[in-house]
């Protein structure tokens, strides 16, 4: 292959992880290696069943369909896209396919041969956890993270690579168990399943007289080996374990484990002193262990998610989201990186939530399937803020119906939107105080009340409703048909450049909160009521920022930007003059999330009030330089808005 060609092949390759992770020279022996393929639309690339070839690929350009037989015919199981990496099972389990690949678009595909990548896999550790949470997931298409979607894509990656490491964090070493329960080969099936039972262990391992694995018996063997067939419990163990039992030592990384366990399609590893089977028993790992393991990945944590519709299981895992999220505070990982992998795991829940709630109701109204409708998540989730498990706002959005179905229409989408409140409630999520809500029929509507909304909103910005635009120009939609919020988006802006004096309103609105010290430089607390003498981070220091970054993003028509530090960033580029100022209020707005998310899962609560006395000097110094951009920003809002002259 010329150098131009490898060159084009390596730039496009570390553009998408795993790739990413190479170093230059190993990156350019790999584009060395590849081999380019051409399908035109129709073709098929491989066909479930086949033999996997000695490559696996990454498709370059076009659309390629992997397609499930089933009874009703052919099936979409995955929609393959730039970048996206698949036929990997090729490179660790080395079986047939499992789907059939047909082109769409006319394909420009890279081939990728396995031989030579297994060398990158035991030289790399990034790219062997790279896949290896991947097949953890159940992916069929191995992307970057398990929600699938491109916005998490770009979320989930930065230009300098590093975030891989957080997400799939490399173990030096991994929890196991050394207290294993062992047997002889000549013990009965039904013994052995007796001392299972009796540890509460699903797998028992079976020993010579020197403490060597022989074999090994797991609850799995019992149902499909012994109870399946019919065979006599009597029979010695040494008739159904599988044997020869695979070994590794305990000493091995994580990384080593986890694809020993992959590649063979292991539920549970022995470990042994020097790592074979001639050498005692040491410990075993199962899955479990290996999910534990990875406990503070937010891919495993999605795809837990992604895979249940039980209540329990998923406030389980949004538990351990939350001990992730300390872990990631502590360390001081990026707020820009940890606000996005906390927004996905919110979203995945809410799009779980809705799945349950459809699955309930849809078999009673079978009229409503062709119905659009999206979920709007506003306030702190809508600008993809939540970091700790605060009150809801959210809200159903949805077509308009023809009059015959407009009450079954409400009555469906109100329910929908009850069912969705209260898994989220399940999940551990405080309810909305003012009942800004899906349960709520007044935020449950079609698009056209919606639009009377924001229009009376902005036609007469009394402050009830300047205090509802506070909350409601921050949706986002999550889930459904998000085409209908950019139709509403659009109104709102046309609606506000028939009225621009709305935005003076709103400027008034910025400015109602003081700054956060007093005259003599401390903080302004409160005076009275179960809070007093507490500092509120979220009134006086948070809300004037994300009002004020609000108001800016709106007079300069930004779209599609709603996250309070990335509004600021947008303005740093609009306007060069005041750049310094935009850069400083995005990181002291990350501050103080940073600092209100410590807070609160420190103090088990919504870490709203703060006690200025329990601060360090530190803490309290950096609280204080936080607070420096408001009053600035608040000045420029007042000039800009003319504000003096707007409250004669």
């Amino acid at each position: 292959m010329s150098n131009v060609i490898v060159n084009r092949v390596a730039e496009f390759l570390k553009r998408f992880p795993p790739f990413s992770f190479l170093e230059k020279r190993d990156l350019e022996l790999v584009a060395t290696a590849v081999e380019i393929q051409y399908l035109e639309k129709g073709e098929t690339l491989f066909r479930k069943g086949e033999p996997a070839r000695p490559h696996f690929f990454i498709l370059k350009e076009g659309t390629i369909n992997l397609l499930e037989d089933t009874q009703y015919g052919e099936e979409i199981r995955e929609v393959c896209d730039e970048g996206d990496v698949f036929g990997v099972l090729a490179l660790l389990g080395k079986r047939p396919y499992v789907l059939t690949s047909r082109i769409v678009e006319n394909c420009l595909i890279y081939a990728i041969p396995v031989s030579f990548f297994e060398k990158v896999l035991e030289e790399n550790s990034r790219v062997a956890l790279f896949f290896a949470a991947g097949f953890a997931a159940g992916q069929v298409v191995v992307r970057q993270d398990l929600s699938q979607s491109q916005k998490a894509r770009g979320e989930f990656k930065n230009a300098s690579g590093d975030h891989s490491l957080l997400i799939f964090s490399d173990q030096s070493e991994v929890n196991f168990s050394e207290k294993v329960l062992k047997c002889s080969p000549d013990t009965t099936i039904q013994h052995a399943a007796k001392l299972m039972a009796d540890t509460q262990v699903s797998s028992i391992v079976v020993c010579d007289q020197n403490d060597f694995p022989q074999g090994i018996l797991t609850d799995k063997d019992l149902r499909s080996r012994v109870l399946a067939p019919g065979i006599s419990t009597k029979n010695p163990v040494w008739a159904v374990m599988t044997s020869p039992v695979i070994t590794r030592k305990k000493q091995d990384g994580f990384s080593h484990i986890y694809l020993t366990m992959i590649r063979h399609r292991l539920h549970h590893l022995v470990l042994t002193l020097d790592g074979s089977a001639q050498s005692p028993v040491a410990g075993i790992i199962s899955d479990h262990d290996v999910f534990l393991s990875m406990g503070n990945s937010p891919a495993v944590l999605i795809h837990g998610l992604m895979n249940s519709l039980e209540l329990a299981d998923m406030r389980v895992i949004r538990d351990r989201a939350e001990q992730m999220l300390r872990y990631y505070l502590d360390n001081e990982i990026s707020m820009d990186f940890v606000a996005s992998v906390m927004t996905e795991i919110n979203d995945v829940i809410i799009s779980q939530a809705l799945e349950i709630s459809k699955k309930h109701l849809n078999p009673d109204y079978p009229e409503m399937e062709k119905v659009r409708f999206c979920f709007l998540s506003m306030g702190s989730e809508g600008r993809e803020e939540q970091l700790l498990r605060t009150d809801l706002d959210n809200a159903i959005l949805y077509q308009d119906v023809p009059e015959k179905l407009q009450a079954k229409a409400a009555e469906y989408f109100q329910k929908l939107g009850e069912g969705i409140v209260e898994v989220l409630l399940a999940c551990g999520f405080d309810a909305c105080p003012g009942k800004i809500m899906a349960s709520n029929p007044e935020w449950v509507q079609p698009l056209s009340v919606w639009k009377n909304y924001f229009s009376e909103w902005i036609l007469h910005p009394s402050p009830e409703a300047l205090l509802k635009v506070s909350i409601f120009f921050d949706f986002r939609a999550v889930a459904g048909n998000k085409k209908l919020s950019e139709e509403l988006t659009e109104h709102i802006y046309q609606a506000i450049a028939e009225k621009q004096i709305f935005l003076n309103f709103l400027a008034q609105n910025a400015l109602k909160n003081p700054p956060p010290l007093g005259f003599f430089k401390d903080f302004v607390v409160e005076k009275s009521g179960e809070n007093r003498d507490q500092f509120d981070i979220k009134s006086r220091a948070m809300l004037p920022l994300t009002d004020l970054a609000r108001l800016l993003v709106l007079s300069h028509r930004i779209v599609g930007i709603n996250n309070t530090f990335k509004r600021f960033e947008k303005l740093s580029e609009l306007e060069p003059g005041n750049a310094e100022l935009f850069s400083q209020a995005g990181k002291a707005y990350e501050i103080l999330m940073r600092m209100r998310a410590l807070e609160g899962l420190q103090n088990r609560n919504n870490g709203r009030f703060i006690q200025p006395k329990s601060l360090g000097k530190i803490q309290r110094q950096l609280l204080k330089n936080a607070f420096s951009p408001i009053s600035e920003l608040q000045e420029i809002v007042n000039i800009r808005f003319q504000l003096d002259y707007f409250r004669r």
